[in-house]
């Protein structure tokens, strides 16, 4: 008598399993989609990590980070995903490693020289570079230091840094009045950075320090009669619009820690995660290199469109505004002592590695060359 069971559907009640019989290809595709299912559900999701800049998407620096979110995107396997906040809608400029400190972002552009307190030998710092004039011998010689000095550390403390970035040379740009000898600086209202404050002071101008999203606009009225700052701005900034001489005169310009990750939010990261983000650390200091370099190449070719005349310094005027400098520098660094810095330590480590450059071309730290020019 017939049951209504076929044999070929399994084992009928009360009978055990045949270990001999394959089951139908339909249950093993079914016992397949079920595995895959279940693996499905245990893959760990991508980490997102916000990114936050006060520039906007299109800046140079913007460019040099779209570079490196690509890279980190790629090289991940998919793992690690960066969502940016641009323009200063999540961080500041002078309160940036703070925010980060507190998790405002994961990962931020960092400016410690504006930073309002905690990191006064990084702000001061940025001042000891003469000698090093490409970035990789800034961002090799600041390494160098940063190696020596516990301060480093300390005023970085809660953060992980990311990228260490130099600069192009500042040069000085002015209205209307050519600048061809560091006389001609009398009586001239510049906009400087904080260290060449008493620099510009000793040589008969009027300095003075503003933000530099005002600068335009100051100007443009004639508020101001110049500027302090690299090439690049004819273009960026649109200077030559509203200024026309550039002087060539070579201002020491000094690496600083750049990009920066929450400690709390690396600790946090797979050690995959981690490692990833520490190879692509060359990554992104290269494509800032690269993107500031062609900026500046952009700056030069509009500000001759634009008809400003480029002035090249003589050889004594470079010397003696050289000597100011680092004569200030000196002083800065020890004025460093009244907040139990030894300033002047990291400032003559400096010095030493900026010979070492000027002799050899290449920076060393202890014996090994680290950087060529």
């Amino acid at each position: 008598m017939k049951t209504g069971l076929d044999s070929s559907m399994g084992p009928r009640p009360g009978e055990r399993p045949d270990p001999g019989k394959r089951p139908r290809p339909g249950r093993r595709l079914a016992a397949l989609l079920c595995a895959a299912m279940a693996c499905a559900g245990v893959r760990a999701a991508p980490t997102t990590l916000i990114y936050a800049t006060p520039y906007g998407p299109n800046h140079t620096f913007s460019r040099a980070d779209k570079t490196w979110m690509r890279w980190v995107e790629e090289r991940s396997g998919g793992t690690l995903r960066i969502r940016a906040i641009w323009s200063g809608a999540l961080l500041s400029s002078d309160e940036s490693m703070i925010e980060l400190r507190h998790g405002v972002a994961d990962i931020g552009l960092i400016t410690p020289i504006y930073s309002r307190g905690g990191a006064h030998l990084l702000r001061v710092q940025t001042g000891f570079y003469s000698g090093a004039k490409t970035f990789d011998q800034q961002v090799a010689m600041y390494r160098c230091l940063a190696a020596s000095s516990p301060e480093y550390g300390r005023e970085l403390q809660g953060l992980e840094v990311l990228a260490v970035q130099g600069g192009t040379l500042p040069g000085l740009l002015t209205r209307t009045r050519a600048v061809r000898r560091l006389g001609d600086l009398q009586g001239l209202r510049i906009r400087v950075p904080t260290e060449l404050l008493d620099v510009l002071r000793d040589l008969g101008a009027d300095p003075v320090s503003m933000p530099m999203g005002e600068v335009y606009s100051a100007l443009a009225k004639g508020v101001l009669d110049g500027v302090v700052a690299p090439a690049d701005t004819l273009k960026s900034m649109h200077f030559g619009e509203v200024a026309k001489y550039f002087t060539e005169l070579d201002v020491p310009r000094g690496a600083y820690p750049a990009r920066a990750m929450s400690e709390t939010r690396w600790r946090a990261l797979s050690a995959q995660d981690r490692a990833v983000l520490e190879a692509s650390i060359p990554v992104w200091e290269a494509a800032l290199a690269q993107e500031t370099q062609a900026a500046v190449r952009l700056g030069e070719a509009e500000g001759r469109a634009q008809g400003v005349e480029f002035i090249p310094v003589g050889a004594d005027d470079q010397r003696r505004f050289d000597t100011l400098y680092e004569r200030d520098t000196a002083r800065g660094a020890r004025e460093l002592a009244r907040f139990g810095i030894d300033g002047e330590t990291v400032f003559l480590d400096a010095q030493r590695i900026g010979r070492s450059i000027e002799r050899t071309g290449r920076v060393t730290c202890t014996g090994a060359p680290d950087a060529a020019a």
